[in-house]
């Protein structure tokens, strides 16, 4: 199969009604996002780059809640809540949406995959379930695990920092299976500061940083500039941090 064109990603464009949203509330306060009023996307993988505090994730959550994926993560299927931190911008989202069918997904969060891998645990127990024995795994086991099990062709997918569990080889991995995914009609978007994932070839990387949300290219990305400088001038880096 071929990869997903643009007029038939899953997730065609967003739209933000502001009106939704009550004057005071904090969200309008993170620049870039209170720039959007409408969002396109052009690619089968879409990454949000940028600062902590810019409002990645906060807008891949309220994509996610908005498509109807459980705040704290899972499939679509999940219903459960330890601990209702997610926005209200999920509630003023409109997502322009394909007629073609998804067949799986997954919202991915690195902050709240403990309380995830209790419940696929607690699921897998049911009738007609799968066991996938997360918590008797390693932090990065159980993360490919999921990939492994879930990343499949005319899927969703929102993830957000999955590199945080993971070595660079098995971000490596990550990559391959993303690629792989997307190349059976699969549908991504993720945020990231890793220089390894931001490399997959084709996809459209929006960076929040300078309160603009903008497309960049690869080697425009802090993450690379930043990898790039202290690999190759790492004494001058290091001293210079020390020294300070």
């Amino acid at each position: 199969m071929s990869a997903l064109k643009k007029k038939d990603l899953f997730v065609k464009e967003l739209k933000i009604d502001w009106d939704a949203i009550a004057p005071g509330s904090y969200l309008r306060n993170i620049k870039t996002i209170a720039n959007i009023n409408r969002l396109a996307f052009h690619s089968p993988i879409t990454f949000f780059v940028g600062e902590n505090g810019t409002g990645k994730s906060t807008l891949l959550e309220a994509m996610a809640v908005a498509y109807g994926f459980n705040p704290e993560g899972g499939t679509v299927n999940y219903s459960f809540s330890t601990y209702d931190s997610h926005s209200e911008l999920w509630d003023a989202v409109t997502l322009s949406k394909s007629f073609k069918k998804v067949h799986c997904g997954y919202f991915l969060r690195a902050e709240s995959f403990y309380n995830v891998a209790t419940k696929e645990d607690e699921y897998g127990k049911m009738p007609g379930g799968i066991p996938l024995n997360l918590h008797k795994k390693s932090h990065g086991e159980s993360f490919l695990t999921i990939i492994n099990e879930y990343f499949k062709a005319d899927g969703l997918f929102f993830l957000d920092e999955p590199e945080a569990a993971l070595s660079p080889q098995r971000q490596m991995t990550l990559l391959l299976k993303i690629a792989e995914s997307a190349r059976d009609n699969s549908q991504f978007f993720i945020v990231s500061h890793s220089p390894v994932l931001l490399t997959l070839p084709g996809a459209e990387i929006l960076s929040f940083d300078n309160g603009v949300l903008h497309k960049i290219e690869y080697e425009e990305t802090e993450s690379y500039r930043i990898s790039e400088m202290f690999i190759n001038h790492r004494e001058q880096v290091l001293k210079r941090l020390l020294e300070s």
